[in-house]
């Protein structure tokens, strides 16, 4: 498990803004669910953390109880579940920000994702697709899988490049 680093999340909600009223959220790989969490914690209406590892889904089950005593005002949830497969199941336009941050190895499940995640997202009313990738690809690699989206934003931090999408249809 990699998380983001403090550095890198405080610069994705910079980007996004301190207030995240409204956005339906999809935290991917949450790993953590540092990014998912901080998301709830900006009063996002809904937040849905995915994670397949048993063992890093407990920890999310277990995290998410102690942050109830000061609980978001959105709704949380967590699923033991596939982020690809979840991802193929959802509506086109059906979410607002989507947090992808995969296993830098499985660059094939990072490239699927993007895509799925550009079909679904609707970054209209604030929002967009954050990724986290490894320094060894390219901005421009990543975005060419998306050609409908542009790096509106773009990070380098040590071994992680990060960018946020938003979609070119204004």
């Amino acid at each position: 498990m990699r998380p983001s680093t403090d550095r890198v999340r405080e610069t994705l909600f910079n980007w996004l803004g301190q207030d995240l009223t409204g956005l339906n959220c999809l935290d991917l790989f949450a790993g953590t669910g540092a990014l998912g969490f901080e998301a709830a914690s900006r009063y996002a209406h809904t937040v849905v953390l995915l994670e397949k590892d048993k063992k890093a889904y407990a920890n999310l089950l277990a995290n998410l109880a102690l942050l109830q005593s000061s609980p978001a005002p959105g709704v949380v949830q967590i699923l033991h579940r596939d982020s690809l497969e979840f991802l193929k199941q959802q509506a086109d336009n059906s979410t607002n920000l989507i947090l992808i941050d995969p296993p830098f190895q499985e660059e094939g499940l990072f490239n699927q994702a993007l895509v799925e995640a550009a079909r679904i997202c609707d970054d209209r009313v604030g929002g967009g697709i954050y990724v986290e990738f490894p320094a060894n690809r390219s901005r421009e690699q990543i975005e060419a899988l998306v050609p409908a989206w542009h790096c509106g934003k773009y990070l380098e931090a040590g071994q992680v490049k990060a960018c946020l999408f938003r979609s070119r249809r204004g």
